[in-house]
């Protein structure tokens, strides 16, 4: 009977042919294996790169290979999904991150991917930091959020752990519990709540805003009046007398000068200087003394 080997693979025939099966070496393969199948083999395109001047050419070589790696960097942005940013924005991120790095890479140090991967992880990762918080914290404590979720996270990863307390997950970082504190409070700055967000599901319900205070105007008062004070009791005894009808009797300038028996001028005068000084100390333009100018007849 005929057998048909015309789909038998010729380097397989003979390397059986040569050798039992089991001292058959492996045969060599062409290129080392990449960690991924996103990362395409782009060294001749990079020397090339690194050899030519600013100029259309390497514009074009450049968006070549920013084409070629741009399946890893969104492959590296994926790994960020579900955290409060779309994957789009991610990707976009991502892909400046592995501009950054197509521009600085020098095929002489190595291995592009083993340079790209932390470039484009590190400008995701300042993306969330610099980006994403609604409310602005430093970064000493967004460090320390850091540190105490994945704290918490590793304490609790047994089934039935109980929620680690402050001295737990103090103990297990090595952190003071008042930097544990900080921590577990920056744990709720990431997002914010709407001040028109309902606290109550009931019928009489109200907002966040409901609760806060509004500015009270009489404070403004308190502290004009408080101000004013000392400057009203350095004022001769006449001219505290005129303000006293002009501003808490409202009574006019020329009753007022009808009653002192003086000119309505000279009554307009007196309030406009003794205005003047009361302001000019409460607002701390003058250092002391009793100051002088006792009106005259």
């Amino acid at each position: 009977m005929l057998t048909d080997f015309s789909t038998s693979r010729p380097s397989t025939s003979v390397r059986s042919s040569a050798a039992p099966s089991s001292t058959a070496a492996p045969a060599p393969t062409a290129s080392p294996k990449r960690s991924h199948d996103d990362a395409p083999d782009t060294a001749a395109l990079f020397a090339r790169l690194a050899e030519l001047d600013e100029g259309p050419e390497r514009d074009l070589l450049r968006d070549e290979l920013v084409t070629a790696w741009l399946p890893m960097a969104h492959r590296i942005a994926g790994r960020f999904r579900d955290r409060g940013e779309s994957v789009e924005d991610l990707r976009q991120v991502a892909a400046l991150g592995l501009v950054k790095a197509i521009d600085r890479f020098d095929p002489e140090r190595g291995a592009f991917e083993s340079y790209a991967v932390p470039t484009i992880t590190g400008e995701v990762k300042r993306h969330f930091r610099d980006r994403m918080w609604a409310l602005r914290v430093p970064r000493r404590v967004q460090e320390l959020r850091n540190r105490v979720r994945v704290a918490r996270r590793e304490l609790t990863q047994n089934p039935g752990s109980p929620e680690p307390s402050v001295a737990d997950i103090a103990a297990h970082t090595g952190l003071t519990e008042e930097e544990v504190t900080a921590g577990l409070e920056a744990l709720e700055s990431f997002s914010t709540l709407s001040l028109d967000a309902e606290l109550s599901a009931g019928d009489d319900g109200y907002s966040l805003a409901d609760t806060l205070g509004s500015t009270d105007a009489s404070f403004d008062v308190v502290v004009d009046r408080e101000s004013a004070k000392e400057g009203l009791r350095r004022l001769p005894e006449r001219e505290r007398a005129i303000l006293y009808m002009r501003f808490f009797e409202d009574m006019t300038q020329s009753r007022i000068a009808d009653k002192l028996g003086i000119s309505q001028m000279h009554v307009s005068r007196l309030i406009s200087r003794s205005c003047a000084r009361v302001r000019e100390e409460a607002l701390g333009r003058r250092h002391g003394g009793r100051g002088s100018g006792t009106p005259t007849e």
